[in-house]
């Protein structure tokens, strides 16, 4: 199955984020992907946190959903909408949702990030939830390929990357990543834990990242790429918009496995 991992560079406004998304997504449609992954925030990055709060959707119902769901069905695609923000029963917290689309356009299911970032090295300061309210849930779906193949997909968002109980708690075959990693804290841990997930948990991992310098003033660290089972990097793009493509392989999951069998030898 072809794959593609989205990046992009948010700016404040929905409709060019909407349509830089949907250029995109053309671009890994005529390629031949059948799974593309969006990048966290894809649709908004405001100036403010706060500003977020004035996006929120309810579900099913909203222009980032309806869009999602058209570009998936008119493009054939399996689309993961990285993240957008969803209402809760607070107005002052949204969700930070990411939405999975089928290749008819049909929301197949939702996973609410968990895990909220937090950092202050004195220079640069980030509380997601000051404005976002955490999931519970981890959450996988299941997704056949056009040849008929089932792939076990987990899922989870950016700063979930340093929870390794999660990924553990998935038991996937192909693990997705949508991130708005800092430019800081990207350079340093970024491509080692995406490489340690894929290890650890012998699946294929898809990393669809904002990269570049946002209108918010906001520099994210990019590096969006597709790893395989034995952690591997199989494409990579470092900065500015563009979709990663990679060809990923149940055999070879499969392989992997079977020469090492790690994941039956687990202890605790």
């Amino acid at each position: 199955m072809k794959v593609a991992a989205i990046q992009m560079v948010s700016g404040i406004s929905l409709d060019a984020n909407l349509s830089a998304a949907r250029a995109l997504l053309d671009q890994a449609a005529r390629a031949g992907a059948e799974l593309a992954v969006l990048p966290e925030y894809f649709c908004f990055m405001g100036q403010q946190d706060a500003d977020k709060l004035l996006l929120a959707e309810q579900t099913g119902l909203g222009t980032v959903q309806d869009f999602l769901s058209d570009a998936a069905r008119d493009l054939k695609l399996w689309i993961v909408g990285g993240t957008l923000p969803m209402a809760t029963d607070d107005p002052a917290h949204a969700a930070n949702a990411s939405l999975v689309y089928d290749h008819k356009g049909h929301c197949v299911t939702r996973y609410d990030k968990i895990h909220l970032f937090r950092y202050d090295n004195g220079r640069e300061a980030y509380d997601e939830a000051a404005v976002l309210r955490a999931g519970d849930t981890p959450v996988t779906f299941e997704m056949q390929t056009r040849h008929g193949e089932h792939w076990r997909v987990g899922m989870s968002v950016c700063y979930d990357l340093r929870f390794g109980e999660l990924y553990r708690m998935l038991a996937a075959d192909l693990l997705l990543v949508p991130a708005a990693f800092t430019h800081t804290t990207g350079q340093a841990h970024w491509e080692v834990l995406l490489r340690a997930r894929a290890i650890e948990n012998q699946a294929y991992v898809i990393a669809s990242a904002q990269g570049g310098v946002h209108e918010n003033g906001r520099r994210t660290w990019g590096h969006s790429m597709v790893i395989d089972p034995w952690g591997q990097v199989m494409a990579m793009q470092a900065e500015g918009p563009g979709v990663v493509l990679a060809d990923i392989d149940l055999e070879r999951l499969h392989a992997v496995r079977e020469q090492l069998p790690s994941l039956q030898h687990r202890r605790l």
